[in-house]
């Protein structure tokens, strides 16, 4: 082997594992980064179907009220630490809206699930 060929391979070595230690550092920070990026995801879904919800006329202390009554119905004496708005599904007109919410506390989770009927809230189901 010349001079020039021993060159060539120790140069194409070298570039080969700069490149397999940049994907293996790549892969760690992205398991890093991960839990922080699924938490950014999840607010940012959860401040657009708030927004969706507000900007259609949906009144928030109106839904999280009916849904504090359906889990009082549901399930009396279990304490909601927190109620959050996961999904709104708004569909053409009022009558098949609907808006699910996760309530949180000591026990454990449920979900709500409320229909809109005209101007106000029912819940379907908690689940």
């Amino acid at each position: 082997m010349s001079t020039v060929e021993v060159i060539v391979v120790i140069v194409v070595v070298v570039i080969a594992l700069f490149f397999i230690i940049g994907l293996l550092g790549a892969r760690a920070r992205d398991r890093r980064q991960a839990p922080a990026f699924e938490e950014h995801v999840r607010e940012a879904d959860e401040a657009l179907e708030q927004a969706r919800a507000l900007d259609k006329g949906w009144h928030r202390e109106t839904m999280e009220t009916a849904a504090r009554a359906a889990i009082a119905d549901a399930r009396p004496g279990w304490p909601v630490e927190e109620l959050q708005l996961v999904l709104v599904d708004d569909n053409p007109g009022t009558e098949h809206d609907q808006a699910h919410f996760m309530a949180s506390g000591q026990d454990g989770q449920a979900r709500v699930i409320l229909a809109r009927h005209g101007d106000s809230w029912i819940a379907q189901r908690v689940e």
